[in-house]
């Protein structure tokens, strides 16, 4: 029985959930493995409960980049509708080629790691970890050159090939500790891309794949997202959704302002260290999860 009251200490564990989902979701770090492991300890829930739970939890900050970029998504809309602008139509293109790569890939691997009872997580972090920061010497090599006069990519440079390694890589995500985020964004700076764009179109294309991520927990996981929903309740779900969206809205403008500036360098840096020391705290506590 879903309770639709709700007591201080599931409001205060419903915040906890929700700024952890708001705030993990956009660095490298897993969202999913970081609200798994908040959920099994406050909510007393067991692995593929709280994994399914992890999943579930990405409708906060899925709301929040459907309100920040709702602009390109009714571009998208539109594209549908009839609208032949160039521009609106080949990121129609790269919305839907990645989303569909991100699926073949990701589906598979969600279903696999749903029926484990624990997959260590703190290797695929320690990778995106040192990816970030030799994406970080990456844009700085590539603002030296842009400065000499020499072109860095933008979208309107990427091909149908770009975007199924990009769709290829969010579906990893699905994995163990991958941080969609992460994974996503550290593969288009590799592939040379602008940093800010590489941010603003890995954001973008998140919410096809979160929504997706949803939709098949609740169809896929029914039985495991039932006993965290009795824990939390209903009221406490609103709050930690609520507390996820509004905290996913500053930290994406935040990053996207970052990535058009010199210091980005750093932000990124920062966010590969940060990889980095969680893999090495899973590590250290000997946590099996699934991120």
């Amino acid at each position: 029985m879903i309770a639709l009251q709700i007591t201080a200490a599931q409001i205060i564990n419903s915040i906890i959930i929700g700024l952890v989902q708001g705030i993990s979701e956009w660095l490298p770090i897993s969202s999913k493995t970081q609200v798994l492991v908040t959920a099994t300890y406050l909510l007393n829930l067991s692995f593929q409960q709280a994994y399914s739970f992890g999943l579930f939890m990405e409708i906060g900050s899925t709301l929040a980049a459907i309100i920040y970029f709702r602009k390109d998504l009714l571009a998208l809309i539109g594209v549908v509708l009839g609208n032949r602008d160039s521009h609106n139509v080949e990121l129609f293109k790269y919305v839907f080629v990645a989303t569909v790569c991100t699926g073949i890939i990701g589906a598979p691997l969600y279903l696999f790691a749903d029926n484990v009872k624990g997959i260590p997580v703190w290797l695929p972090m320690l990778i995106i970890g040192l990816v970030l920061i030799g994406d970080a010497l990456l844009i700085r090599h590539a603002r030296m050159k842009q400065k000499m006069g020499e072109n860095v990519r933008k979208f309107s440079n990427l091909s149908l090939r770009d975007y199924i390694i990009i769709g290829i890589a969010q579906g990893i995500a699905a994995l163990p500790g991958v941080s969609r985020s992460g994974i996503t964004t550290s593969t288009m700076l590799l592939m040379k891309i602008e940093a800010d764009e590489a941010f603003r179109l890995s954001f973008l294309v998140g919410i096809f794949a979160s929504i997706a991520a949803f939709s098949l927990t609740l169809i896929a996981s029914k039985s495991n997202i039932a006993p965290a929903l009795a824990a939390i309740g209903i009221p406490g779900l609103l709050v930690a959704i609520a507390a996820a969206t509004i905290t996913s809205l500053f930290l994406i403008d935040f990053l996207l302002k970052v990535a058009k500036k010199s210091s980005i360098v750093y932000l990124t840096a920062a966010l590969g260290i940060i990889a980095i020391a969680s893999s090495m705290l899973y590590l250290w506590l000997g946590v099996a999860a699934v991120g």
